[in-house]
């Protein structure tokens, strides 16, 4: 297995993490923010001393790949880079909406045959969404909806279907289905990483470190309801 330096600031959530052997060692978690700017250089500056003064060796480093923040994710990539250049090691990306998951899969929240909708929020009605089952397949991709009664009709119609992040908050009373449950305080953070980069790790699925971009909110445009096409959203 590996150690792992895990980096998310996705959100307005900044977070940072240290795996070894799939196992959390180390973590920090600022959700004031946004503070990336602030609160990121210093958490990983600890993380590294904690990996350091206990003699493990960092062997890659985790980013959250996005959809989110342009700024958020632009700061958490430049690190991930940063040290990645400094350290000579690997960089693996882990997509956000995917990593959203875990916490709810780890509690067993959701029935087996239920779909998982992790969301982030967006202007007025507006979510950046994507639906996976709980083997973490991808169901539907991610897409920036403007949410109404009937934006994931389809889905709830054939089974239950758990929305999270920040942006189902919103939805709430928009989305009235029978099928549709709601879980707060799911936020993206950097200790759900693990199993998704140790998967990524095992695997070989490294990112080239001077190429790599993540994927911006902005890069989506937004699926409106018919009244509504043509009319592009803006971050």
């Amino acid at each position: 297995m590996s150690c792992i330096l895990h980096i998310e600031t996705s959100t307005n959530v900044c977070s940072v993490a240290v795996s070894e052997d799939g196992q959390c060692i180390f973590s920090k978690e600022d959700l004031k923010g946004p503070n990336h700017a602030v609160s990121l250089g210093s958490f990983v500056d600890e993380a590294l001393s904690f990996a350091d003064s206990h003699a493990i060796p960092v062997d890659a480093v985790a980013v959250s790949s996005g959809p989110g923040s342009y700024t958020g994710l632009r700061i958490g990539v430049s690190m991930a880079k940063g040290v990645c250049y400094g350290h000579g090691i690997k960089l693996l990306s882990v997509p956000t909406l995917k990593l959203m998951c875990v916490p709810v899969l780890l509690r067993e929240l959701a029935d087996d045959n239920a779909l998982l909708c992790p969301m982030i929020d967006a202007r007025r009605m507006e979510v950046y969404a994507a639906l996976f089952d709980r083997s973490l397949k991808e169901v539907r991709p991610t897409q920036a909806d403007v949410v109404d009664a009937d934006t994931y009709k389809e889905y709830l119609d054939a089974r239950p279907v758990y929305f999270f992040g920040n942006g189902a908050e919103k939805c709430r009373e928009v989305i009235t289905h029978p099928n549709a449950h709601f879980i707060p305080d799911i936020y993206p953070l950097a200790k759900w990483m693990m199993p998704l980069a140790e998967k990524k790790m095992l695997d070989g699925q490294c990112e080239d470190v001077a190429y790599f971009v993540p994927f911006y909110l902005k890069d989506f445009v937004a699926k409106k309801p018919k009244d509504l096409l043509g009319v592009k959203s803006e971050e």
